[in-house]
């Protein structure tokens, strides 16, 4: 009985060290938004969509309207056991172009509460619908699903 004692602690170690290795969240991005880095390459009034996909590359989305601008959107979510994926960080890069197809503005937004949160801009101008529709890309992003997409 003794020697089985050595091999039951030895197994019970073993499934404490699996469980908390099962336990251990993931994380996972997903998307591309350029760094403040990347960005200061790029400058307002003088830079074209082409200068700016040669620094930055193209984005996934532009302009749904009148292609007036990019949008560059990265999200990281964390996969814990068997949860559903969190989405913990959203962030949504925006350069607007001109009617000359020159660089006007260039923001950053995040995500908070599911809500807009501008986190940086490079030139004060901007309108309304321009940030209503931000607004929806954020929140609709993450609503995004596997079959959403294959229907």
């Amino acid at each position: 009985m003794h020697k089985y004692v050595g091999k039951l602690r030895g197994g019970f170690a073993a499934l404490v060290i699996g469980g908390l290795i099962a336990c251990t969240p993931q994380f996972q991005s997903h998307g591309y938004a350029p760094s403040d880095t990347e960005l200061a390459q790029i400058v307002v009034g003088s830079d074209t969509r082409a200068t700016v996909s040669k620094a930055i590359g193209r984005p996934t989305s532009s302009g749904l309207l009148d292609d007036s601008g990019w949008y560059y959107v990265e999200s990281r979510f964390r996969n814990q056991n068997y949860r559903a994926p969190k989405e913990i960080n959203r962030e949504l890069v925006a350069v607007s172009f001109d009617s000359r197809g020159r660089v006007s503005n260039i923001e950053r937004f995040g995500l908070k509460d599911g809500q807009a949160v501008r986190l940086s801009r490079r030139v004060t101008k901007t309108t309304a619908a321009r940030s209503v529709l931000l607004a929806q890309l954020l929140r609709n992003l993450g609503n995004l699903t596997a079959g959403n997409l294959l229907n």
